[in-house]
């Protein structure tokens, strides 16, 4: 079977499974992106805990992140661990948002997006995973986003090689699916859902929507 094709049949198996999942839950792009980096080591569940915190705190705004003691913020993202390192990270961020584009995310999500991604890679704390996921889920850009999971279940079906890069994975994919937004997001959520609940390092492949697919050789 074709990459294109293949690609997209898996696709299709694991959305028929989980449906629309909507991802990324946020109530703007700038807290998209606090996840983004928040969420870096960690899982989601300890990730929304430290960002009710911060809007508790009144703290979910460039400005309000700017202006807080390091202490405060550090003591609201407790629960996504490394908090200390996190708070210098979501500084950082603030700092390049507002110097580089008056602190606002739809400012910076309107310039092109290679550009955008190696200035985002420049700011401490970001690296390929999470300025990708600012990008696509921030700044509706057609980005591919490559995590674990990804590398996981394409590698377990012969798309994607053991030793790819991240770089590698990204351009492989995007070379062979349409370059759209709406299908990169709901892609990775589809591959994050079906990682966590069936493609783990122990895989229950019985039970997993893509079981009927296999891998090269099941399809020769």
């Amino acid at each position: 079977m074709p990459t294109d094709d293949l690609l997209m049949t898996i696709y299709r198996a694991m959305e028929r499974h989980f449906g629309d999942l909507s991802w990324w839950p946020a109530d703007s792009p700038f807290e998209v992106a606090v996840g983004a980096i928040l969420t870096q080591n960690t899982n989601w569940k300890n990730v929304e805990r430290a960002i009710a915190a911060l809007k508790g705190r009144g703290f979910m705004t460039p400005t309000a992140i700017a202006k807080a003691e390091d202490v405060e913020i550090a003591a609201c993202i407790r629960s996504s661990g490394y908090y200390n390192v996190k708070t210098k990270r979501l500084k950082a961020f603030v700092q390049f948002l507002e110097e580089g584009y008056g602190g606002e995310m739809e400012t910076m999500c309107a310039g092109d997006m290679w550009p955008l991604r190696e200035k985002l890679l420049g700011v401490n704390g970001i690296g390929e995973e999470t300025a990708d996921s600012i990008l696509l889920y921030a700044g509706n850009m057609p980005i591919f986003v490559v995590d674990q999971y990804t590398k996981r279940i394409l590698g377990r079906h012969d798309i994607v090689g053991e030793r790819w890069k991240y770089g590698e994975i990204q351009q492989h994919c995007m070379r062979h699916l349409p370059h759209d937004a709406v299908l990169y997001n709901q892609y990775h959520a589809l591959l994050v859902n079906t990682g966590k609940h069936f493609c783990r390092r122990r895989p229950l492949c019985d039970e997993c929507p893509l079981c009927s697919i296999g891998s090269r050789e099941d399809r020769t």
